[in-house]
């Protein structure tokens, strides 16, 4: 099952019930659009800006990021080499993804959110704000990466799709009804 939008609204309350350190890679993927695996395996010490070879398509991409989240990035690294070191063997692995995907669903359980949501979900979010602050489709396909315009539209246009999907159905009162699965 494919992981879905969520209106960055309610993705800032998952947010603020993951562990500092999984939060701080969702606001990597937030602010970047990179996928969760290519934030976990940042090499410490991380500048503001960078090149990276996308470890899903072996494509390079450069990557700004502020310098508050630089900052961050390489206090948590300590005096390990990756910014986000694992759990077991800080000085010889980094955090894995599927450490901050657990995180990221047991945060979704919590809050008992109808979406099925994981760290893909920010990537799609950084999408949807990237078409609504460019307006360009082919802006956010750069910025994604994307070889295909149309993956991009499904992504950039989740935000709408999500609408559709879970606020269509209106009472009367002005609330709005939403679907749980």
């Amino acid at each position: 099952m494919k992981t879905e939008y969520i209106p960055k609204k309610e993705l800032e309350h998952v947010l603020a019930l993951l562990t500092w350190e999984n939060e701080l890679v969702m606001r990597v993927c937030l602010h970047t659009g990179l996928r969760v695996g290519d934030v976990v395996a940042l090499r410490a010490p991380v500048r503001r800006q960078f090149w990276l070879t996308e470890q899903k398509t072996g494509k390079r991409r450069r990557v700004n990021l502020t310098q508050e989240l630089a900052d961050l990035l390489n206090r948590n690294a300590g005096e390990t080499q990756w910014a986000f070191p694992g759990r077991l063997d800080p000085f010889g692995t980094h955090r894995t993804r599927q450490a901050v995907w657990a995180d990221v669903k047991r945060a979704q359980r919590a809050l008992r959110l109808a979406e099925n949501i994981g760290t893909h979900s920010a990537r799609k979010v950084f999408a949807a704000d990237a078409l609504a602050k460019s307006g360009d489709l082919e802006t956010v396909r750069r910025k994604l990466n994307h070889e295909d315009a149309a993956t991009t539209a499904l992504y950039a246009l989740a935000e709408q799709l999500h609408r559709n999907k879970y606020e269509r159905d209106s009472d009367r009162g002005g609330r709005t009804k939403r679907r749980r699965r």
